[in-house]
């Protein structure tokens, strides 16, 4: 096993849960997650029977996420997402401007509190009834080096 193998607790539709270890570059393959549980044995998880995927610190069998919306607009550039569950269970999280990065079978986002047990949170498309985009999250504005254009006609100067 790489030591690249990312700790995860995964929690199914059935509020079951398993913990475990996945590979963070191809930890879905053919519509199953593949997971290494804590017992040695590789398992593989249908994506329609898991809810969500926790990226985390360490196993606990305390709650997964303590914050799960935004108390302020977020720094980190990127998408601010809300996600629905089918269950009515609401989280919000920041994921890549660029939609290329996440995988097809799901979205990955950072939640809101990053300083808790919980890194990331992969949730497979399956589980959710919406996605909603809050805010598009960017850069600061740079603005352009070098002389002021002389042909552009100015309209508040006397």
């Amino acid at each position: 096993m790489p030591s690249t193998h990312k700790k995860v607790i995964v929690r199914k539709a059935d509020r079951d849960s398993v913990s475990g270890y996945v590979s963070p570059a191809n930890f879905v393959v053919d519509g199953k997650l593949e997971l290494l549980n804590t017992s040695g044995n590789v398992v593989a998880v249908d994506l329609r029977d898991i809810k969500a995927v926790y990226f985390v610190r360490e196993f606990s069998d305390s709650e997964v996420m303590s914050r799960k919306t935004f108390t302020t607009r977020p720094r980190t550039e990127g998408l601010w997402v809300r996600l629905k569950f089918k269950d009515n269970e609401v989280i919000e999280g920041i994921m890549p401007n660029d939609l290329g990065q996440n995988p097809a079978e799901g979205f990955l986002i950072n939640p809101p509190d990053l300083r808790s047990n919980t890194q990331r949170v992969f949730v497979p498309r399956a589980s959710l009834n919406s996605v909603t985009v809050i805010a598009v999250i960017g850069a600061a504005r740079r603005r352009r080096k070098g002389p002021p254009d002389t042909r552009q006609v100015t309209l508040f100067e006397p």
